[in-house]
């Protein structure tokens, strides 16, 4: 049997192909199946929000949302998959996702990138999930930081130098961007995210809490090494263009800068932030050791 279309008619029929020495017995192979165009659908922010799903591409990054346990509705994945990956699978199945086998065609449609592994699943949204950012020790805020790489690279830098979560304003970036999640290589369920409406009033939350604010900018004159991040801190990173604004500027304790070379005016925000947080790595194990010995 395969999908088709009625006779003059717009009316999809779920019918599939049958896939013999397969426990998933009928294919999916339908380009207008419901399901393939609410996937596609998904490329755009605008029906992430609205269906409060989003799309996870690559067995990596279905092997960290499984790890970390998160829900996820629809799993589709091609027989070559299938057969690469049978241990994952059923790790997925236990955990009660609906599995559609699709073929090679119908997955490459559902995909962003340009050659897909094999799998991609429906995610629940941060809106649908009780996750949350409980910030003890190390934290980070992202101000106007709209690329999708630079803000997936700091997830993946964070995670490593651990943070403990991170805030962003409204007019960062989408963090279900599927770009964002790849960038992440997977840190994006090691790292609590999340969006605040009003950012300079959650800033000076933690300030009252008691939390070392540190603002990065280049027209400070302390270098940032010369902090103590040991302490419980909050590190405040903006836009490469025009930096953090003012009413986050003026919740910061603390205005540090990265010492460039001649006639370099910045780094890219992503470098910066890394450079910063393996700053407060180095001194915090350092710290550790001393405690230890």
């Amino acid at each position: 049997m395969v999908d088709a279309l009625d006779s003059g008619s717009s009316v999809c029929k779920d019918f599939r192909v049958q896939v013999p020495g397969s426990a998933f017995r009928l294919m999916l192979t339908s380009l207008q199946n419901p399901l393939v165009k609410q996937i596609r659908k998904l490329h755009a922010a605008k029906y992430r929000r609205q269906e409060g799903l989003f799309l996870l591409e690559g067995t990596h990054l279905i092997e960290e949302a499984a790890f970390a346990e998160w829900p996820m509705d629809v799993l589709c994945f091609t027989p070559a998959w299938q057969a690469k990956e049978p241990a994952l699978l059923k790790t997925l199945q236990t955990q009660g996702i609906r599995c559609e086998l699709v073929s090679p065609e119908v997955l490459r449609s559902m995909a962003t990138t340009i050659d897909p592994d094999g799998v991609v699943a429906l995610a629940r949204s941060h809106a649908t999930t009780d996750r949350t950012l409980s910030i003890q020790s190390l934290g980070l805020v992202l101000e106007t930081l709209q690329d999708p790489g630079n803000v997936g690279t700091i997830l993946r830098t964070a995670a490593a130098a651990g943070v403990e979560g991170i805030w962003l304003d409204r007019e960062s970036v989408d963090l279900e961007s599927p770009k964002v999640l790849r960038a992440s290589a997977g840190a994006w369920f090691r790292v609590p995210t999340a969006h605040s409406p009003n950012l300079p009033a959650q800033v000076w939350g933690y300030q009252n809490q008691g939390f070392q604010v540190i603002a990065t900018t280049p027209k400070a004159d302390l270098d940032y090494w010369t902090v103590d991040y040991t302490q419980p801190t909050l590190v405040l990173v903006g836009n490469e263009g025009a930096g953090l604004s003012d009413a986050v500027m003026n919740a910061a304790t603390l205005q540090v800068s990265i010492p460039l070379s001649a006639g370099i005016e910045s780094l890219n925000a992503a470098i910066a932030t890394a450079v910063i947080l393996y700053e407060a790595k180095r001194q915090r194990s350092l710290m550790m050791m001393r405690v230890g010995s």
